[in-house]
């Protein structure tokens, strides 16, 4: 009974701190965001005019143990061309780092800065605990993610 008592006591803690829109964690806090960006698709369109290309079509991005998938996405390239900026998903994302995943309406990835946007329905898996909120910042250095908005979470004991 006591057990049970503390685990209700340590989800209420837990809830509370993720309604509030406080950190959670997110990944492998190792995720080297100079890795280099892999992309395949179904289709690829090029922009000369604003640096950027758009892929269509089961688009998988991979970079290091982190995969994104969507059915578009927009790739903004550096001034210089030699790199990605920024990259937009949209059409129903979905993102997987180490045993987590997040999926939600569209998503940008600032390369650079190592930090990921989604927003629209976002849900966040953690084992079989799930969050729910409007948008989710993930900050992949750190290895956390901030859920914004409305945040709604289940959590499962482990004595089940």
């Amino acid at each position: 009974m006591r057990r049970t008592v503390m685990t209700l006591l340590m989800l209420g803690l837990a809830f509370g701190a993720a309604a509030q829109g406080t950190a959670v964690p997110f990944g492998t806090v190792d995720q080297d965001t100079s890795l280099p960006v892999e992309v395949s698709a179904d289709s690829l369109s090029v922009s000369q005019n604003d640096g950027s290309a758009l892929f269509t079509g089961n688009v998988v991005i991979g970079q290091g143990e982190m995969r994104l998938s969507a059915p578009r996405v927009l790739v903004f390239y550096t001034e210089n061309q030699n790199g990605v900026e920024r990259l937009e998903a949209t059409g129903g994302v979905t993102l997987v780092n180490g045993d987590q995943a997040a999926e939600a309406d569209q998503a940008q990835y600032e390369v650079n800065r190592g930090t990921i946007r989604m927003t629209g329905n976002v849900l966040l898996t953690q084992g079989a605990n799930t969050l729910v909120s409007e948008s989710m910042d993930v900050d992949l250095e750190d290895g956390t993610a901030q859920m914004n908005g409305r945040v709604r979470t289940v959590f499962s004991s482990e004595e089940n």
